[in-house]
C-alpha cells in the first residue's frame, strides 16, 4: 500500500532548511549530468571538519539523531529518498536542535553529486529493504552498483556497518561484498548474544527484537 502524502508535505519540507541540506526533486533526472552536481561544503555546514558517517536510508532519523547525540565528535548525515518519511526525521531534529547532526532527501544512487570523493568515513545499512524477489535485486542496497557508489564516497579507512533481519539479504550481502573487493570483520549471526557493545537500535530492530527474531551484523572495509 502507497502511504499517504502527509498534510501540507511542500510546507513542512520548506520549513526544515536548519537540518535538511538538500531536497532532490522530481527535475533532477531532466537535467545534463553536468547540470546535476550540487556538491555540499560540509564545512561550512558543520562549522568543523569532524568525520563524516553516512545512514542510508534513515527513515524516521531516530537512529541517525541517536549516533549524533553519542558521537559528537562526528558528524551524522541521514538519507532518505521519500519526503514523507524524512519529514519526520528532519522535524525531530527541529526539537533538540542538534549541531552535528543533517539529512539528505534524495536517491542513494545519486549521492555522488553532492558528496565528493572519499568524504564518508563510515556507512550504516540498517535493515534496508531486502527485495526478496530475484529479480530485484539490482535494488538490494547491496547490490554492485549501489558497492559502487560507497567505494567512491569512502576514505581510505572507510567502513560499512551492516544490521538486517533477513539471513537471505545477509547472506546475499557476504557475497556481493567479498566480490566486489570489500573485506569481512566483525560478523554477527546474532548480535543480541553477541559480546558487541554500543549498539543502536532502531524501530525496526526493537520490532524484530521483541519477536524473537535474531540480528544479522557485519562491518566491511576496502
Amino acid at each position: 500500500m502507497r502511504m499517504r502524502r502527509k498534510k501540507n508535505l511542500d510546507e513542512r519540507i520548506s520549513s526544515c532548511d536548519r537540518h535538511l541540506l538538500f531536497v532532490e526533486t522530481a527535475d533532477f533526472y531532466q537535467k545534463e549530468h553536468s547540470e546535476r552536481f550540487n556538491l555540499i561544503d560540509f564545512r561550512k555546514v558543520f562549522g568543523n571538519d569532524n568525520p563524516i558517517w553516512l545512514d542510508l536510508g534513515c527513515g524516521k532519523g531516530g537512529f541517525s539523531l541517536e549516533t549524533a547525540k553519542r558521537n559528537k565528535e562526528v558528524n551524522v548525515i541521514g538519507v532518505e529518498k521519500i519526503s514523507n518519511v524524512i519529514i519526520e526525521a528532519c522535524e525531530k531534529a527541529a526539537e533538540t536542535d542538534p549541531d552535528n547532526c543533517m539529512f539528505l532527501n534524495c536517491a542513494v544512487e545519486n549521492l555522488p553529486y553532492y558528496i565528493q570523493k572519499g568524504k564518508i568515513e563510515r556507512i550504516f545499512l540498517n535493515f534496508s529493504c531486502p527485495y526478496p524477489k530475484h529479480t530485484y535485486k539490482n535494488r538490494r542496497f547491496t547490490y554492485k552498483n549501489f558497492l559502487k557508489v560507497y567505494k567512491y564516497l569512502l576514505s581510505e579507512n572507510g567502513e560499512i556497518h551492516l544490521k538486517t533481519d533477513n539471513m537471505r539479504f545477509f547472506e546475499f550481502s557476504l557475497q556481493s561484498l567479498s566480490e566486489n573487493g570489500f573485506k569481512l570483520k566483525n560478523i554477527s549471526l546474532d548480535l543480541q548474544n553477541s559480546d558487541f557493545k554500543d549498539n543502536i537500535e532502531t524501530e525496526y530492530e526493537k520490532l524484530f527484537i521483541s519477536k524473537g527474531l535474531p540480528i544479522y551484523r557485519l562491518e566491511a572495509y576496502l
